[in-house]
This record gives structure tokens, sequence and C-alpha cells, in this order.
């Protein structure tokens, strides 16, 4: 693996480390703040479309959102266009987590970021949103 794959991907096991221990207390994992973060930024959106946009199979997406539903963050009803879809709805519950949510990620990037000029913080999010692009290009097209 090259260095910068291998450095992605240590720098994702330690954010997901650290999401699960600031978490925990909303009894969540590290995965779900992805989800619910998608889900309460567009109520209705079918289990199809959530693991696009999050780029996770739908095996696991159906897995986690049956965690959350059963949790009572989310709410799935079928969808009225299309009865073999399932769209998902946030509830209060995801809804009034979304505040430490947000704080969570914040305090993450102010970790890894600590060292870095405005500059190169610019720098590397536009390689990484490039990476990310060509990434879900691949995701698309299997």
């Amino acid at each position: 693996m090259s260095d910068i794959m291998h450095n992605i991907t240590d720098i994702a096991r330690c954010a997901a480390q650290f999401r699960s221990e600031e978490l925990a207390p909303l009894g969540l994992k590290s995965c779900h703040a992805s989800y619910l973060c998608v889900i309460c930024s567009n109520p209705g959106i079918t289990q199809d479309q959530l693991a696009r946009k999050i780029f996770i199979n739908k095996s696991n997406v159906a897995r986690q959102l049956a965690i959350l539903e059963e949790e009572g963050f989310v709410e799935r009803r079928n969808d009225p266009e299309d009865k073999r879809a399932m769209q998902v709805f946030p509830t209060q519950k995801a809804q009034d987590c979304l505040p430490k949510i947000d704080e969570i990620f914040k305090t993450w990037e102010t970790i890894v970021f600590q060292d870095l000029t405005g500059q190169e913080q610019l720098l590397i999010s536009k390689i990484l949103e490039k990476m990310k692009e060509r990434a879900g290009q691949w995701m698309d097209e299997h």
C-alpha cells in the first residue's frame, strides 16, 4: 500500500475510534454519525440512496438502519411511489443528537489540522475532494 493510502486508512481508523468514544454516551457507534447526518439532511431518503451517498453496501446499510430504528433514531417507511423501496426519516431523538455530532466532527478536525496552515488545509481539502470523486466514480460503475 502506498504511503498516501496507508496514511488515509490510519487517519480514518483513528477518526472512527475517536467518534466511537465520543458518541458512546449518546448510544451511537462511530458509523452512525454519517448515517444520521445524511438522514437528517435528507428526510425520506431511500435506503439505496443512502448507501450510495455514504459509500456503504446496501446490506450493511440495512443492518445499521435496523439498529438505529430499534434505538429510536430513525423510522423506516415504505416509499409510496415504489413499494419495494424503504424511505428513512429521522426522529426527534436523531435531530437532538446533531449538534453533538457536529461538535465531535469539528473537534476531530481541529485535532488533525492542528499544525496545518490555512493554505495547507485548503490544499489537502481540494486534493482529497478529487480523490473522493474518483473513488465515487468507481463505486457508481460497480
